[in-house]
């Protein structure tokens, strides 16, 4: 449903004073602390501000949720003015490329293209977004790139065993020990209980489990490397 021309007035508003505060934020007279960041410094701020984001999300406090993703779009107007201010791109060029993609990506959607499940749509999804990397230096190669470094390790773990299923690098029987954790409840209390031991040992179960991933990464990738020949 399109935008009424008042209301996307009153947002095209909003924007510009959210967008004209930050800029005054960096500007000599502005906030020492403002001034004093840059893309590095921030870029853990981002993640908190998700977190702190989910727990509203999870309590159903739309109060919450709405100053949340406040604090979250204030995360990336705060990056697109030090970029502004490096010549590199801006807020008009970020909101640009998403929209731009969201709609190449939804031949559904904004074109003649039919899908009959979600599962076609993600396939669809996949298949246009090699299409755009291929040839660049952005050009996925292996079914692994593209998952995050920074994730934390449980779900990191999760990511590459989905796509190393998805590549046929990993078989679909059931590992050892899965009959007898009958139940998510039993899985977890069995997960915590591993926690608590690294704990006890002196561990940490995320460093653990992290280098654990690049293990299995690096071999699934030598797989996929020789599969390919």
């Amino acid at each position: 449903m399109p935008v009424k021309p008042r209301r996307a007035a009153k947002i095209n508003s909003a924007i510009f004073d959210l967008l004209a505060v930050m800029a005054k934020l960096r500007s000599p007279t502005g906030c020492p602390w403002d001034r004093e960041q840059d893309h590095r410094s921030l870029r853990l701020h981002a993640v908190e501000e998700v977190y702190e984001l989910l727990d509203a999300i999870d309590a159903g406090d739309d109060h919450e949720m709405a100053e949340e993703l406040g604090d979250l779009l204030l995360q990336v107007v705060f990056h697109c003015q030090l970029a502004r201010e490096r010549g590199a791109f801006d807020f008009e060029r970020v909101a640009r490329n998403i929209t731009d993609k969201l709609i190449r990506r939804h031949p559904h959607v904004f074109g003649d293209v039919k899908v009959r499940s979600v599962d076609e749509v993600w396939a669809n999804w996949e298949q246009i977004k090699q299409a755009e990397k291929h040839g660049t230096r952005h050009e996925r190669t292996s079914a692994f790139d593209g998952v995050p470094r920074h994730l934390p390790a449980l779900l990191r773990v999760e990511k590459l065993v989905k796509k190393a299923r998805k590549a046929k690098l990993l078989p679909d029987a059931a590992p050892p020990g899965a009959k007898r954790r009958s139940s998510k409840t039993a899985l977890a209390r069995e997960l915590f209980a591993l926690a608590e031991y690294a704990q006890r040992r002196g561990w940490s179960a995320e460093e653990i489990l992290r280098d654990e991933s690049r293990h299995h990464e690096r071999a699934w990738r030598r797989a996929e490397r020789k599969s390919a020949r």
